[in-house]
């Protein structure tokens, strides 16, 4: 239940959505009576945050405090001591009484993890494999050139610097940087799948013999989506592909305690990035491969077993939620253990299943700790680290609505409605259009786009599950796939149209926002909407399908997407045109703000030039924000409240009256 509006409290702002403590990293002691977790401190002045890890055990009434500076907590599999990342490297800090270490490792490291016996440990680094242009010319000192030979030049935010993450094994001793192995050794591989993969996607197997890992060994790897589970043993030697006949993502390695079963998530469509990841066993002893569920039409994460390897819990996106779910291997069938309008994650299972951990977050508030009592369901919150700040802020009131869609079915949004919401008045209105493009609008709490902060600058706000985002069965998933100006656009419309008719909305300050695909949706709709908006935000969107497709770099994206290059048949070259925004700039007419990271290498930021200078040669009001030092995401503390400030700013000029 919402609490109740209080007249006194004051409504959140940037500066105080900035400085809120960011909890996250959970990390449960292997016999279930400790946690830690790590906390965030933004400082805005320095531009960083500071983080630290807290404990407290799991008992009833404990409570939790910091235990050191640091990230990334890992318990040693005896559970007397745990490890973490601070300035100096790998630290290890014994539960109770006694030494502490530092492990020195040269070069730096990563996805840090034990072996089972705790006598070694795994890491990834980075690993020189293809020597630099400039190396061939010495006499050139002060040269600076990149040279290629095949696609994949750069990816997300960064330029492909011959590099690639290796894994690593080494004994557990202070000497340790002397003894390691290069499981991968002169390899143009990567473990885990950059750029987002990490300590997930590798697993030691219970005996301690060896290790699996993600990697894609393809020859395309920007076209293709194809990796696999690899077994290594841990002193070296040939990598086992042990899912070899699975064309799509393979990935996140579970073993089950008994050494029996490796549980892993597994796509079936070759080159596409948003299939359903469905709940895949590896049987070592045989090496067959088979679906546990395959009646169940949801994707499937964070796989954890128990202890006596008979069950899974695992987390399912549903309905604009996130909850915990499970199964057991000798009657498999999807059961949910949660409810309730909330995103969980960071999944932690007590070794007998009866209580699992994660991090709580809903529109109105970020990430907190919760325990869950895995047979009734009921969660019991554990932290309140930003407690006190939101005792002074007056919350918005969230609601999940269904709209009527012009195919005759149904589409969900989230409905945010102002701090102390008074339905005799009129508010703005911002249409908020989702990114991915399958990515489901959720409990999330952004800290960019915020949902909370939106309303309590007074505006109500749609956030639509339009078609093509998960959560709602495969197939509705699937519909945004080559058709990204068709019925997902008239999902949104729909979902305005009834807003805008709505007593306390006033259609002549509305507003349509978006990033990514989002900010395509918004370019779309400048020209396709007609007079419905009085202001747009396109954050890194699409603008043009057919530069876009050969400035990107996860081609296998846009070749599933959007049907392959726009050269590639009559029909393909059709939908460019039809579905691209910059073929309606003769509509535009509506005030934009474009802003655009200049290190967004997946839509890059020629994008966001192309739709601002559209603008402007029409004469249509708009403003061209550009981050430097930026990618797809504004991830800086400081940048990100001016984004807030101008985001806010350009709304607020043309729907609040407001001018500059």
């Amino acid at each position: 239940m919402l609490a109740t509006f209080l007249p006194a409290q004051q409504p959140l702002t940037p500066e105080t959505l900035a400085g809120l403590l960011r909890v996250g990293e959970l990390a449960l002691s292997p016999d279930g009576k400790h946690l830690l977790f790590t906390v965030r401190t933004p400082d805005l002045a320095a531009n960083r945050s500071v983080a630290t890890i807290w404990g407290m055990p799991t008992s009833p009434g404990a409570k939790a405090a910091p235990v050191a500076a640091g990230s990334s907590p890992l318990w040693l599999p005896s559970g007397a001591a745990y490890a973490f990342v601070s300035k100096e490297g790998v630290e290890c800090k014994p539960l109770f009484d006694g030494p502490e270490m530092q492990i020195a490792m040269p070069d730096g490291l990563a996805n840090f993890a034990w072996s089972p016996a705790g006598d070694r440990f795994s890491f990834t680094r980075a690993v020189a494999i293809d020597k630099p242009v400039t190396a061939a010319h010495p006499d050139l000192p002060k040269a600076k050139a990149r040279a290629y030979d095949d696609l994949m030049v750069r990816h997300w935010d960064t330029w492909t610097d011959g590099t690639f993450s290796h894994l690593f094994t080494a004994p557990f001793g202070s000497n340790s940087g002397d003894k390691v192995v290069d499981l991968l050794k002169g390899e143009r591989v990567h473990t885990p799948l950059p750029p987002f993969g990490g300590g997930e996607q590798i697993a030691w197997a219970p005996d301690g013999k060896e290790l699996c890992y993600t990697a894609r060994r393809v020859p395309n790897p920007e076209a293709s989506t194809d990796s696999s589970l690899w077994a290594v043993p841990v002193d070296g030697g040939d990598s086992r592909n042990l899912t070899a006949e699975l064309p799509g993502y393979d990935q996140d390695p579970v073993y089950s305690p008994d050494g029996k079963w490796i549980a892993f998530g597994s796509m079936a469509r070759p080159g596409f990035e948003a299939d359903r990841m469905r709940l895949f066993l590896h049987e070592r002893a045989t090496g067959k491969n088979r679906e546990l569920l395959p009646d169940f039409d949801a994707s499937v994460h964070e796989v954890r077993w128990t202890k006596d390897s008979t069950r899974l819990f695992f987390t399912v996106e549903t309905e604009g939620t996130t909850q915990v779910f499970t199964t057991s291997l000798a009657a498999p069938k999807a059961t949910a253990v949660t409810k309730g309008r909330h995103a969980l994650s960071g999944l932690q299972v007590a070794p007998d299943g009866a209580v699992a951990y994660a991090l709580r977050t809903t529109m109105e508030r970020p990430a907190e700790v919760v325990r869950i009592d895995t047979a009734s369901g009921a969660i019991e919150a554990l932290t309140d680290l930003n407690g006190a700040v939101f005792a002074t802020l007056s919350p918005p009131s969230v609601e999940a609505e269904w709209f009527p869609t012009t195919d005759g079915k149904k589409v969900h949004a989230w409905i945010v409605k102002p701090p102390g919401f008074d339905p005799a008045k009129k508010y703005p209105f911002v249409l908020y259009c989702q990114g991915g493009p399958q990515s489901m609008v959720g409990q999330g709490f952004s800290f960019r786009w915020n949902f909370h902060l939106m309303a309590a600058k007074g505006y109500v706000v749609a956030a639509v599950n339009r078609r093509g985002l998960p959560g709602f069965g495969q197939e509705w998933n699937d519909q945004i796939s080559r058709d990204w100006g068709g019925q997902a656009m008239q999902d949104l419309l729909s979902v305005t149209d009834v807003m805008q008719a709505r007593p306390y909305v006033d259609k002549a300050r509305s507003a349509a926002v978006g990033a990514s695909f989002g900010g395509f949706t918004v370019y779309w709709l400048m020209g396709n909407a007609g007079d419905r908006f009085a202001a747009m935000i396109a954050h890194c969107g699409v603008f043009n399908l057919e530069s876009m497709y050969l400035a990107t770099e996860e081609l296998f994206f846009v070749n599933w997407d959007l049907g392959g290059p726009y050269w590639s048949s009559p029909e393909t070259a059709d939908l460019y045109r039809r579905f691209s925004p910059h073929r309606y700039v003769q509509n535009w007419k509506t005030p934009l703000l474009v802003i655009h990271g200049e290190k967004d290498y997946r839509v890059p930021y020629d994008q966001g030039l192309q739709a601002f200078t559209a603008a402007q040669l029409q004469g249509v009001p708009s403003r061209l924000l550009m981050f430097p030092d930026e990618g797809h995401w504004i991830l800086q503390a400081q940048n990100g409240v001016l984004w807030q400030r101008e985001f806010f700013g350009w709304l607020d000029r043309f729907c609040q009256g407001k001018g500059r």
